[in-house]
């Protein structure tokens, strides 16, 4: 079940309520999942049964996307505000240092998070910014499209597509090697958040000029590619390793660039192994 809770932060007109929405389930250390841009924290199910047997699982909303509100005037949606923004949520939940999970954007988040010293352990999933010009500039060309497409299609088409296979990869074969596999319900669910995203725009121009090439020293850290990323070529995951060379690097096969859904069970061995 969601929750909400609000937080002030600091920006350059003075202090800011942020309210973020998540849902916290499990027993054991926290740990923090955070996932990409256009969706929401329910792209986290597929493995949280799993997670939460072992860990007090914390999957939230970000700031602008799911249930929660995008950032108030006077913060921007870039890493030199989310983290930041991150760890006060973290204050206003009570959680020290908690291992943190991402994908996508969330993946670069949660890297950004170990450098600064806020996180216990880094499960990068497909993280963004190791990409060169060319392919930024696709990735980002593929989500607008994917965006423009959900903003184009009334509800009652989207619900329509999602009875069917080939609807389901229709509305989500970009992020997902195995769409077959997403439940209708997931799906018309995902496509609405992307389509009601608040955050979307700003936080795809701010992605523009992101690369991260800096190591994440005395933090454990996986980076996990899917091999059949359609999204982030999981060549990238190569020059990640070369980034953060004491990273583990995990190939998953058969999955795509949301690979929770793909295969829960390996995705769900990854973060465990990584937060011990």
């Amino acid at each position: 079940m969601a929750s909400t809770v609000s937080f002030t932060v600091d920006s350059p007109q003075g202090l800011r309520t942020v309210e973020v929405s998540y849902e916290r389930t499990g027993v054991g250390a926290p740990l923090v999942l955070l996932h990409g841009i256009g969706h929401h924290r329910q792209a986290w199910d597929p493995v949280l049964r799993i997670l939460a047997a072992e860990r007090d699982v914390i999957a939230v909303d970000l700031p602008g996307f799911g249930a929660s509100p995008a950032l108030p005037h006077g913060l921007a949606h870039d890493l030199r505000t989310m983290v930041p923004v991150l760890g006060s949520f973290f204050e206003a939940l009570g959680v020290v240092r908690p291992h943190v999970a991402g994908n996508s954007l969330g993946g670069l988040l949660a890297l950004e998070l170990g450098r600064e010293g806020l996180a216990r352990s880094v499960t990068a999933l497909s993280p963004a910014g190791f990409w060169t010009p060319s392919e930024r500039r696709y990735a980002f060309g593929v989500l607008r499209a994917m965006r423009g497409a959900a903003l184009a299609m009334p509800v009652p088409l989207i619900e329509r597509l999602s009875r069917s296979s080939p609807g389901r990869a229709a509305l989500t074969s970009t992020i997902y090697a195995r769409p077959g596999r997403r439940s209708p319900a997931a799906v018309v669910s995902e496509t609405v958040a992307l389509r009601e995203a608040t955050g979307f725009r700003q936080t795809l121009e701010a992605g523009s000029g992101v690369t991260f090439a800096d190591d994440v020293p005395g933090v454990p850290v996986s980076i996990a590619w899917g091999s059949k990323d359609r999204l982030l070529p999981r060549r990238q995951g190569v020059r990640a390793g070369r980034a953060i060379p004491r990273a583990r690097l995990v190939r998953l096969p058969g999955c795509g660039h949301v690979p929770m859904n793909d295969d829960p069970a390996a995705v769900a061995r990854v973060v465990l192994d990584t937060s011990r």
